[in-house]
């Protein structure tokens, strides 16, 4: 039996935006891209998403689940999954949940490592935010760690996000069995 790998300390800021977003950005030159909403997302694609983003800012959740409890999530009409491609092959992701009518959350965002250092994460971003703010809610939410990438804080600040609170946790690892499972799918 393989042991599980020890928790890792993580500090979660938590940030709020209240107004959409003023600026605009172009989509990056020399480059085609293509975003696309999924409405019903099979697990196995979402899974695919989700590790290629996450692998390397230790995203697990998601991949702790089974088919069953995935789908209900991914399946929920106050959630959606919208895809980045980049020259025709995924490149990133986004989801939002719409909590309330009020209050939509950025719960997932992220782009693929291939499509870093092509110019288009701040667009990316961009996007997501006119995603979240077509149903005019009057909050914006979304949170990250110090595992994320760097500059993911000083990014959401640069777009009108503002920190309401931060607290400690602690994220478990995948075990080597959990991605050898996961590692099957792919």
């Amino acid at each position: 039996m393989t042991e599980s790998p020890l928790e890792l300390p993580v500090r979660v800021t938590e940030l709020e935006m209240t107004a959409p977003p003023k600026q605009s950005l172009p989509v990056p030159v020399n480059i085609q891209t293509a975003i696309m909403r999924v409405p019903l997302i099979p697990p196995a694609f979402y899974r695919f998403l989700y590790l290629q983003v996450g692998r390397r800012w230790h995203w697990v959740d998601r991949l702790r689940m089974d088919d069953e409890a995935l789908s209900a999530v991914l399946h929920d009409p106050r959630n959606s999954v919208t895809v980045l491609y980049v020259n025709g092959a995924p490149a990133g992701f986004f989801e939002l949940l719409k909590i309330d009518d009020d209050t939509v959350e950025i719960s997932h965002f992220g782009i693929f490592e291939h499509a870093l250092g092509l110019g288009i994460g701040k667009w990316f971003l961009l996007q997501a935010l006119y995603a979240a703010w077509s149903s005019n809610p009057k909050l914006v939410r979304v949170s990250t760690n110090d595992l994320d990438h760097p500059r993911a804080l000083q990014l959401y600040q640069r777009f009108g996000f503002s920190p309401v609170a931060t607290r400690e946790t602690t994220l478990k690892p995948l075990t080597e069995a959990e991605a050898s499972q996961v590692s099957a799918f792919f």
